[in-house]
């Protein structure tokens, strides 16, 4: 049996973008469904953090937060003075969830909960009398006259006057992420750029890594090398995996090594002491090894290298010559050699890790189709786009959330301004 209601508003997606849009047109008094494939909102939402929800970057230099956008800074002036960073504290200090600042600006709630994100985002809906449909997959999406006319979810229609399409990327299919969204949109009209992973881990060939899964290591630097040459540097702490590599600068650096991975080979090296040159680290092994001549090498790594690092490098040194070996019996020959590994420890990167492990792909609408003042298509008027449905690159730490705060905010904030016939 068909149903049909009429709505100001129909928001296709209930994570981030699609949660704060509904609120706010609630908010102007707009009559709003909320359409959720999922049994539950958020789920994206709840997991990002680790749990712990990265809310937004405190930046407040708003010059250069854009700039963390790449080449899609120049659109998201007008987005981000209506509202941008300090508009996200005060929004959710306002729903009674204060915000703390961690290293590297990243911002989460102060109950260090995802799952009161989502709560006070529902109750923010709540208020406004939002109608939350759950566990509504929307199988087709029907245009009149140029105008998105009609939602169909199975046998059940629902019409509005107005829609937003939330829908997000395809990361994190586990999830019930899907590409609905792209080809809803493709098929309205508008351009879509396909959909890589690019803030995601990176995979590598090498077994010794295996055995450093878990481990975080302090700050080190880690150089990239193409076809043999140099490429770029980075600096700061790397998570191991048993794949590969992983953590804040390796994930936004990924889009660069997939690059240059269409060039040749990709190759690394880690220095766990950046700061100590090859002489100054001699050094302090030979002052560690005079203290320990009787004992076996392999039982005195945990004096040389980080925290929860000497099993990974045991089985790589291991491949090279015997660590069993009592340290008085060390050669002058391998000391140097365990001293240039320290500084130079050999990767080769296989790939870039798929949608299931990215944190955000990029892809989507391009953004001249979009007017930024209030996230409405060019191509389709009584459409609004939001969050990752967006063609827009951009680095982990709060980055990403923070454009579907923005997006969706500024929709729900304009949605009926131009009144569609």
């Amino acid at each position: 049996m068909n149903t049909k209601l009429e709505y100001d508003l129909i928001v296709v997606g209930g994570g981030a973008s699609g949660l704060i849009a509904s609120g706010r047109a609630a908010e102007r008094g707009l009559r709003v469904l909320l359409l959720e494939k999922n049994k539950r909102l958020g789920e994206k939402l709840r997991a990002t953090g680790g749990g712990r929800c990265n809310i937004c970057n405190a930046e407040y230099d708003e010059r250069k937060l854009l700039k963390a956008y790449g080449a899609s800074e120049k659109y998201l002036y007008s987005l981000f003075s209506q509202f941008g960073v300090k508009n996200t504290f005060s929004f959710f200090e306002s729903l009674g969830l204060p915000l703390m600042i961690e290293g590297e600006k990243r911002a989460f709630p102060k109950t260090e909960k995802a799952d009161d994100v989502v709560r006070v985002l529902e109750s923010y809906m709540k208020k406004g009398k939002v109608k939350v449909l759950i566990n509504s997959v929307v199988t087709k999406v029907e245009s009149e006259g140029g105008l998105v006319k009609t939602v169909h979810c199975g046998k059940n229609i629902y019409s509005a006057k107005n829609y937003i399409f939330a829908t997000g990327s395809i990361s994190h299919k586990e999830m019930g992420a899907t590409d609905d969204g792209f080809r809803w949109l493709k098929s309205l009209g508008h351009k879509i750029t396909d959909s890589t992973p690019n803030v995601v881990p990176i995979a590598v060939k090498d077994r010794w890594i295996k055995d450093l899964a878990g481990v975080t290591s302090p700050k080190m630097k880690i150089t990239f090398f193409t076809n043999g040459k140099k490429s770029f540097v980075l600096k700061g702490k790397i998570l191991f995996t048993h794949f590969g590599l992983s953590g804040p600068i390796i994930l936004n650096s990924a889009y660069k090594i997939a690059d240059f991975l269409k060039s040749g080979p990709v190759t690394a090296k880690i220095d766990l002491f950046p700061d100590l040159d090859l002489g100054a680290l001699e050094q302090i092994i030979i002052k560690i090894f005079d203290l320990n001549k009787n004992k076996e090498l392999k039982n005195i790594f945990k004096e040389i290298i980080p925290d929860g690092m000497h099993k990974g490098i045991q089985t790589l040194l291991g491949e090279n010559f015997d660590i069993s070996t009592k340290v008085h019996s060390i050669t002058k020959e391998n000391r140097k050699f365990l001293v240039h590994a320290l500084k130079a420890l050999p990767l080769t990167v296989e790939g870039l890790m798929g949608f299931d492990r990215a944190v955000v792909a990029d892809g989507g609408v391009s953004l001249d189709e979009i007017d930024w003042r209030t996230m409405r298509s060019k191509i389709v008027p009584n459409l609004y786009v939001t969050g990752d449905l967006l063609h827009i690159n951009r680095p982990s730490g709060g980055f990403s959330l923070q454009l579907c705060w923005s997006t969706g905010y500024v929709a729900g904030s304009h949605i009926g301004e131009n009144r569609v016939k």
